[in-house]
């Protein structure tokens, strides 16, 4: 059984009512794109957290950054445990936590950062969780839907951060192209720097005025510790770095 809760230097995630519980490639996509926000000089006032789960991507940027953050979970257990994540956090006056579907969310003004770890698996094997079905596959929302939202709600000098698996490098990258966002930074993920690579971190920009960068980073090392890179980006959260 998972560990019902993860303790952090400044905030605890309770996953006991999510399908999807808290993971290092999430963590270190919540630690690089904070890290990005702060290198590039990232001016976003408004935040929107697509598919929130537990709360971990909008606490690991509110740690970091004092924006106001509006977190959506279409699953109403999660979006319960997000909410109480946060309230329970010196973050909560910082994030909004809605129960709803992305789809019927509206909003009077447009983002300045969106992040997400969207459904990874659409078309992949499915499991017999419908609540792990809906975080982990398109079963709720399609990867297209989620960057027609994206390309509607993002403000026109705004970001988007994502997280995919790498086998859908592609598909996902046609999508950018089709919904005019252009890749400011992409980070490959090996889990290890002895294995293929697993992820992809995007940040993304609506303004085709940057150079692209491609950077790549492993978790661990042939020694099966972290890398010097990971914990240069995780010491900020992890209570052992």
């Amino acid at each position: 059984m998972a560990n019902p809760f993860f303790k952090f230097k400044q905030f605890t995630i309770y996953q006991d009512k999510c399908a999807m519980k808290v993971c290092t490639d999430s963590c270190l996509f919540g630690a690089w794109t904070s890290a990005l926000i702060k290198t590039k000089s990232l001016k976003c006032k408004n935040v929107l957290d697509v598919g929130s789960g537990t709360g971990l991507l909008s606490l690991m940027v509110a740690q970091q950054h004092e924006f106001d953050i509006t977190a959506i979970e279409i699953n109403k257990d999660a979006s319960q445990q997000a909410f109480e994540n946060i309230a329970s956090s010196n973050f909560h006056s910082q994030i909004k936590i809605i129960h709803g579907d992305l789809r019927l969310f509206t909003s009077d003004k447009k983002f300045d950062l969106i992040i997400s770890n969207p459904p990874f698996f659409e078309d992949d094997l499915k499991s017999d969780n419908n609540s792990k079905n809906a975080a982990m596959h398109s079963t709720e929302l399609t990867i297209k839907e989620l960057f027609d939202f994206v390309s509607q709600n993002l403000s026109p000098e705004g970001y988007a951060a994502l997280l995919v698996p790498f086998h859908r490098s592609d598909f996902v990258e046609k999508l950018f192209s089709n919904h005019s966002l252009f890749i400011l930074e992409k980070c490959l993920v090996k889990q290890s720097i002895n294995h293929d690579y697993f992820r992809l971190m995007y940040l993304l920009s609506p303004q085709n005025n940057h150079e692209s960068i491609c950077k790549e980073i492993s978790i661990y090392d042939a020694n099966k510790q972290y890398t010097s890179e990971f914990v240069e980006l995780l010491k900020p959260y992890y209570l052992y770095l």
